[in-house]
């Protein structure tokens, strides 16, 4: 037990949410579980602090593991941010920006089409982002917001757009405008050969930094980004109700990444009960799990990215959000 640290209480922890029934969090369980399939880091936080850490299998509190896909969540957030700054809106053409799309069948895509999936052009190979150049030079296979189309082509577009209107590095602007007043510093990032960011993988942070950014987000921007802006992040479109703008919500009708990406799996019943959940999500099975309703915010992450997007069939004892929430609230 010398590597679990419980802040408050023992193994597990009452509270009694005005809206909720009481809670007890089983953070002993839970904690195996995430072990027992590759954990490095599980920290749970509630009402700002931290209630519970576990570093196993190499794991520790100043050490940055890879996010994969749950990199894709700061790209909302950093809209929402821009939004608040009147550099762009959420339901501006693409096209106003990026001029060489004028005249063809991309220019009534959106910025909301983009971070929501749903541009109607194709997500690409996962793990494998484009450059800015070359993610906008893809066509579009389908209408805007005729359906859903999960990959990092999409993230890349909008990086060129933030490019072009901060006239410098998208990630600059995330870590002036967001990570700076919150004290994050990402351990790494992943570069294309252009020289920019990815922006839809590859971030690296402590799981204490990852879980600070979720309490961030929880609080409504905290008054750093507009309420109302980061509030679009976490309404889903026709196409898929299961995703917003860059973010998971797991509720009826979500359609899920593919398993390559990071499999989700939910019990819709679960997630009402607790007052919704959403979720950053990444292969690997790297998960920021944000529950308003109990004010808590779980940061878990894992080895094994590459064996992941290898990985075409279910693992024997794989990860499954169900269970370790369930597991997490004694459910």
């Amino acid at each position: 037990m010398d590597r679990r640290h419980f802040l408050i209480g023992a193994g597990a922890l009452c509270v009694a949410p005005a809206a909720l029934a009481q809670t007890t969090f089983n953070f002993g369980a839970a904690a195996a579980y995430s072990a027992e399939r590759r954990g490095v880091s599980l920290l749970v936080m509630q009402g700002g602090r931290i209630v519970f850490e576990d570093y196993p299998s190499g794991g520790g509190a100043a050490r940055g593991w890879e996010l994969a896909s749950g990199t894709k969540s700061f790209t909302g957030v950093m809209a929402a941010a821009a939004v608040q700054d009147r550099l762009l809106d959420w339901d501006e053409f693409a096209a106003d920006t990026l001029r060489e799309w004028r005249g063809d069948e991309r220019r009534a895509i959106t910025i909301r089409h983009l971070l929501s999936l749903t541009s109607g052009i194709e997500g690409g190979p996962i793990a494998r982002p484009p450059t800015f150049a070359d993610a906008i030079a893809q066509r579009a296979v389908a209408a805007p917001g005729e359906r859903f189309a999960y990959g990092p082509t999409p993230f890349q577009i909008f990086g060129e757009i933030m490019r072009r209107k901060t006239n410098g590095d998208p990630l600059a602007y995330l870590q002036r405008r967001v990570f700076d007043p919150l004290g994050i510093n990402p351990t790494h990032w992943r570069r294309g050969a252009d020289g920019m960011p990815h922006l839809p993988s590859g971030a690296g942070l402590t799981a204490r930094d990852w879980a600070r950014f979720g309490r961030f987000v929880l609080r409504d921007g905290e008054g750093r980004v507009d309420a109302h802006a980061l509030a679009q992040c976490f309404i889903g479109s026709r196409a898929n109700p299961g995703y917003g703008l860059s973010w998971w919500l797991l509720r009826e009708g979500l359609v899920p990444p593919g398993r390559r990406a990071g499999g989700i799996s939910i019990e819709t019943a679960m997630a009402e009960s607790v007052g919704g959940i959403v979720m950053a999500a990444g292969a690997g099975d790297q998960r920021l799990y944000l529950l308003p309703g109990l004010d808590l915010v779980i940061a878990r992450q894992a080895t094994g990215i590459l064996q992941a997007l290898r990985q075409r069939r279910r693992e024997r004892n794989g990860w499954s959000d169900a269970d370790f929430l369930r597991t997490l609230l004694a459910r």
